[in-house]
């Protein structure tokens, strides 16, 4: 018995000992099953669409070609429309955040595994498998059709965002490279600009700030959203003309870029705005439009005119550099008190990451759908990059400097208080002393 337990409680595909995890077979495998997975969560809905389609013009090998466009798109890849070839390039962030998240969460249960001798055999079998997947997806998008794939350069598109958040994820699941190399900069400063040991507290003002920006983001949509229910009618009621199927279809896709629409929000609150079109403009100063195809989400954009009561928005970025001035005001009094210009140096170092996260998510929501008119949508990512970096610093300086002040205020009291007290004891000691001089010679 003690011997079929030893049998049975042996791995079947084990491998030696010393080595202690899987075959590169089976990571190869779980790269493929990962773009598996996130290709079914794109061609599931579509499918389904296209079966509930009365009269649909293209049979199933059109939807499939479709799902595949979708997946690529969502990777950053960029694909051509129509017999005209138009560029298409916007990327639905949300479909992007699902594969990046799932090789993210691959990557680093390969590192806390150590499935291999070399500590990158793992995640190189895993993304082999992956950009596999990737070659077959771009291939069969590759004829004549509605969607058609590029696949050099999408399968290189694919190749590196899958690299990126494998590498990321290991590094993530090891202790030994968790420091960020750019914050690690900040403890090689001049002492009376260094934060001592600051770079996780500017890391985490630096999250809180951009996740204040995509808050604000939100609410202006979901704000503009009310204002466009309770108006009613307007660019949204052609939506219903089309029958179930197609209303089905335009929610889901609203559905899946709706994170594009939150950052377009977030760069309307920073200023700069976004364009939905050559020529076009939408920004607190003014909203300048041009004809737009009629889609859920463009519904929700104001209406022409001067900016008027909606400078308003400006306030909301302001409101995001509140939290991140509350983190590094309080981290500048523990453990080791930081100078004022150690404090203004940290809120800077928030801002900058903050800006350089905006201008990449600007990048990836905006792109091309079509050539000519349509063929510039999103915000310019640089001026949104600044913007963000600016209005961060504007409220996390000067507020991590008072927050720093009235933590470092109560100290201060108790240390005066100390020290009067002890002058006064000095004092009436030193007075003793001279009374007890002038008597002695007396006695």
């Amino acid at each position: 018995m003690r011997r079929m337990t030893q049998l049975t409680g042996r791995p079947i595909l084990g491998i030696p000992g010393e080595v202690g995890g899987r075959p590169v077979p089976a990571d190869l495998l779980t790269g493929v099953r990962a773009a598996l997975v996130g290709l079914a969560v794109v061609g599931v809905p579509v499918l389904g669409l296209w079966v509930i389609t009365p009269y649909a013009d293209d049979g199933a090998a059109g939807a499939t070609r479709l799902a595949a466009a979708l997946w690529l798109l969502g990777h950053g890849a960029p694909v051509l429309r129509g017999g005209a070839q138009a560029p298409l390039s916007v990327t639905p962030l949300l479909l992007g955040v699902l594969a990046v998240v799932r090789l993210y969460r691959e990557g680093a249960a390969l590192e806390r595994r150590r499935v291999l001798r070399s500590r990158w055999g793992g995640p190189v079998a895993l993304w082999a498998g992956y950009c596999a997947v990737a070659v077959g997806v771009a291939l069969h998008c590759a004829g004549a059709g509605l969607f058609r794939s590029r696949v050099l350069l999408d399968v290189l598109v694919v190749a590196l965002v899958a690299g990126a958040a494998l590498a990321a994820g290991v590094r993530s699941a090891d202790p030994e490279a968790r420091a960020h190399p750019v914050l690690g900069l900040l403890d090689r400063l001049p002492p009376p600009y260094r934060p001592t040991g600051g770079a996780e507290a500017v890391g985490s003002a630096a999250l809180a700030a951009g996740a204040g920006l995509v808050a604000a983001g939100g609410v202006l949509v979901a704000v503009s959203a009310l204002l466009s229910a309770v108006a009613g009618g307007g660019r949204g009621a052609a939506l219903l003309a089309g029958g179930p199927a197609a209303l089905a279809g335009l929610v889901l896709l609203a559905v899946v870029l709706l994170p594009n629409a939150v950052v377009w929000g977030a760069a309307y609150a920073l200023g700069p705005g976004f364009a939905v079109g050559a020529g076009t403009a939408v920004a607190p100063s003014g909203t300048r439009l041009g004809p737009l195809p009629d889609f859920p989400l463009l519904a929700l954009l104001p209406a022409e005119g001067p900016g008027g009561w909606r400078w308003a928005a400006l306030l909301l970025p302001a409101l995001a550099g509140v939290v991140p001035a509350l983190l590094l005001g309080r981290a500048a009094v523990r453990p080791e008190p930081w100078t004022p210009a150690a404090t203004a140096v940290a809120a800077l170092a928030a801002a900058l990451p903050t800006g350089a996260g905006a201008a990449a998510l600007a990048w990836l929501s905006g792109g091309a759908l079509a050539a000519e008119r349509m063929a510039r949508l999103g915000p310019v990512p640089w001026w949104t990059g600044l913007a963000a970096a600016g209005w961060v610093a504007l409220v996390a300086v000067p507020g991590a400097l008072l927050v720093r002040h009235l933590a470092l205020a109560p100290s201060h009291r108790t240390g005066l208080a100390r020290r009067s007290a002890l002058r006064l004891r000095a004092g009436a000691y030193a007075a003793v002393l001279r009374l007890s001089s002038r008597r002695a010679p007396a006695d």
